[in-house]
């Protein structure tokens, strides 16, 4: 194994943070706002010479709503769908301002020669997972703002850890099976699954989940760390076990039928079919550096484009 991981970046959740921490004021020439790019773009410089991966991939939403989970949970997120004639698809509600500047950022990416991977009807966070599943060589460190994927953190075969950055990157926590165990008291030795499995009894309103009416994060980590999971502890329920409360076996068979797909809902799935733009490698220059000069001028990227080079030839040095 070697100690440079494979860094694998939540775009959207990062770049909707940089759109929302830095001003709309800057803008390319034909006014065009880039206040994302140029806070995606640090951001990727600041994981470059911070983490100093070998490899890295900008995963990206094909799907940020997959017909599957709303199958399966049709409140998975409704609150976000813009109004949109009836017979039209699913769109996400996002900043007008905001929606011109991601393609600029996947041009951008591209004429580096940084990896971005989607897959077809899947979330950003499902390509995490499969490419996290798939990894046997390098430890991993999927860097985010969402807590979601917590459930990804393991010891084996590659350590996976969250590197979270809801509080920016000056602020960025690193978080393996022992800090998640830690934290929000499951057990570090299964705290990825555990973790996901307490989310689904406390349930989530900014994704639209219910959860267990009555049981929030303290007792939901108690259960499934007493249960060992969350199969176990819905059968023990239902067979009225006395090892539960009668209120809590009431409140679980109550919640049966959102247990039942919650699952479904709540994991990552671990074999998307991903496809790559290109080989993940951190290069060690621009792979076409007279379009990224040419973005750079007509976007007016400026010195986060400058420190993104920077970053790219220091770590190749170093």
């Amino acid at each position: 194994m070697t100690t440079a991981p494979l860094a694998l970046l939540d775009a959207a959740s990062l770049y909707f943070r940089s759109f929302f921490a830095l001003p709309d004021t800057m803008t390319a020439p034909d006014g065009t706002p880039v206040n994302a790019v140029r806070g995606f773009t640090d951001t990727i410089a600041r994981i470059i010479t911070d983490r100093r991966p070998a490899r890295l991939v900008a995963c990206l939403d094909a799907d940020w709503r997959p017909q599957f989970r709303v199958d399966a949970l049709p409140s998975y997120k409704a609150h976000r769908v813009a109004e949109v004639a009836d017979t039209g698809p699913d769109v996400e509600e996002v900043p007008d301002t905001l929606t011109p500047q991601v393609p600029i950022i996947l041009e951008l990416l591209d004429a580096v020669g940084l990896a971005t991977a989607e897959a077809s009807g899947f979330e950003a966070d499902d390509v995490i997972g499969t490419l996290v599943a798939r990894e046997t060589s390098d430890p991993v460190e999927v860097i985010t703002g969402d807590r979601d994927l917590f459930q990804l953190v393991r010891a084996e075969p590659t350590p996976a850890s969250v590197i979270y950055v809801g509080k920016g990157w000056a602020k960025a926590e690193v978080l393996g099976p022992a800090e998640v165990g830690a934290r929000y008291g499951v057990p570090a030795e299964h705290a990825g699954p555990a973790y996901a499995e307490m989310s689904m009894l406390r349930g989530d309103p900014s994704d639209g989940l219910p959860g267990v009416a009555g049981i929030g994060e303290k007792t939901a980590a108690k259960l499934i760390t007493q249960f060992g999971s969350l199969q176990a502890l819905v059968a023990a329920a239902r067979a009225e076990s006395p090892d539960l409360p009668v209120r809590v076996r009431t409140r679980l068979n109550d919640a049966a039928d959102y247990l039942a797909v919650a699952p479904l809902v709540v994991r990552v799935a671990p074999d998307a079919p991903v496809v790559m733009s290109g080989p993940d490698s951190v290069p060690a220059a621009a792979v076409d550096p007279d379009r990224v000069a040419e973005l750079a001028q007509r976007w007016n990227l400026g010195n986060s484009v400058t420190r993104l080079l920077s970053a790219l030839e220091t770590r190749a040095a170093g």
